[in-house]
């Protein structure tokens, strides 16, 4: 069978570029070895803003005698929490089903893998292989939790961001290697519902080390004052998971002493790594670098017709990023006259509390370009939409 269009994966990237190419009257395909939506609606973004949604509500419920309300002592039910932050990416799921249907895109479930001749074979989940072709094919395959070669992931004691939206008992004392925004997110919600945090970042910046540094420090006081753990500028060098608990060996990096941490569970957040392995692109000469495959600004590969969007590309791992990209590629083949995305102007936001924004460079960056900068702060305390809502409370005690 062929298509004008055939995407490999259906996140943020795959199904947002196969909506807006039947849009503008091409015939297209998107082939998804799982769910709809990717990591991101079912396994990423949406469940895990549904669970820091919870904690926020418990945080505001436990607090609630400050803005005038008396309840009795709340108690968070973790196996519930978990469950409607399925149900909410389940109800996603479905709404991209729906979407697929609504815009006439044929759905392929199975395993697809890029073949010459611009062709893709896709094996389901019976093992049956069946083979497809394509003017345009869109790699869109996405990425997955990061393994650390002494931190090799069980799905049990030491695990990924999928087993910490699903696990079956809230963990007494946990212990997060990555402060980035999965570590650090998943890190504000534990600690939130009273699970003892631990967090690790190997860089000196400590929370949040992409973002700017003032940010990062008041961040971790935040933290700090809240009770968790936070140990910037540390290696993980050893986790025994050999007997009921994980013994977990710490690292300083600025005079290599040790400490032993015992805990639960280990969340490995250490980043992403691209879905690249095993579809085709060695088969094909796809330049590649570190994982990433390489394109140019419309997102075409070295092989005509080949394309490349989202987290396999060495562009922001966001949702966000990739539908753009995904735009942008399909707006371009279908013969416009799209603008390429300036990545400098790209927002992201970590949903913590207090939440984090940023866009553009940092003040290091743009210190180390060379521009002359004028920085201005503002307080929270200062901000009356913040004293009315509690929020600079919040910030103070509250997590």
């Amino acid at each position: 069978m062929n298509f004008d269009i055939i995407i490999l994966g259906s996140g943020p990237g795959g199904y947002v570029a196969a909506i807006r190419a039947s849009q503008l009257g091409l015939n297209v395909a998107v082939v998804e070895k799982e769910n709809l939506g990717g990591i991101c609606l079912n396994w990423g973004c949406i469940p895990t803003k549904a669970l820091l949604k919870s904690a926020q509500v418990f945080n505001y419920v436990n607090h609630a005698a400050e803005y005038g309300i008396q309840v009795s002592e709340p108690k968070a039910d973790f196996g519930q929490m978990i469950s409607r932050s399925r149900d909410v990416a389940d109800g996603m799921s479905k709404g991209v089903s729906f979407l697929m249907k609504k815009n006439k895109i044929t759905v392929i479930e199975g395993y697809g893998k890029l073949a010459r001749g611009k062709k893709v074979v896709v094996t389901d989940k019976d093992g049956k292989k069946a083979e497809y072709s394509a003017d345009h094919i869109i790699i869109a395959t996405g990425g997955r939790a990061k393994e650390l070669p002494n931190l090799k992931i069980d799905g049990k004691k030491i695990i990924g961001y999928r087993e910490a939206l699903t696990l079956p008992v809230q963990p007494k004392k946990m212990v997060v290697v990555g402060a980035g925004a999965i570590g650090v997110e998943f890190a504000y919600f534990y600690k939130s519902i009273g699970t003892d945090v631990t967090v690790v970042e190997f860089l000196e910046q400590g929370l949040l080390p992409r973002e700017d540094a003032d940010i990062s420090k008041e961040l971790a006081k935040i933290f700090k004052k809240s009770g968790m753990n936070i140990l910037a500028n540390s290696s993980v060098e050893n986790v025994d998971i050999s007997g009921d608990t994980c013994k977990v060996t710490i690292k300083s990096r600025k005079d290599n002493s040790t400490q032993v941490i015992e805990c639960d569970v280990v969340l490995s957040a250490a980043g992403v790594s691209p879905n690249t392995e095993d579809i085709g692109l060695e088969a094909l000469g796809i330049e590649t670098d570190r994982g990433l495959i390489k394109t140019d600004s419309y997102y075409c590969t070295n092989i005509p017709g080949i394309y490349a969007i989202g987290d396999v590309i060495p562009t922001q791992a966001l949702a966000h990023v990739a539908s753009a990209e995904g735009i942008t590629c399909v707006e371009k083949i279908a013969g416009h006259h799209p603008e390429p995305i300036d990545y400098n102007n790209i927002p992201s936001c970590t949903y913590c509390w207090p939440e984090v924004s940023s866009v553009g460079m940092t003040e290091d960056q743009a210190k180390e370009a060379g521009y002359d900068l004028k920085v201005g702060k503002f307080p929270f305390s200062a901000s009356g939409k913040a004293s009315a809502s509690g929020a600079k409370g919040i910030c103070k005690n509250h997590i």
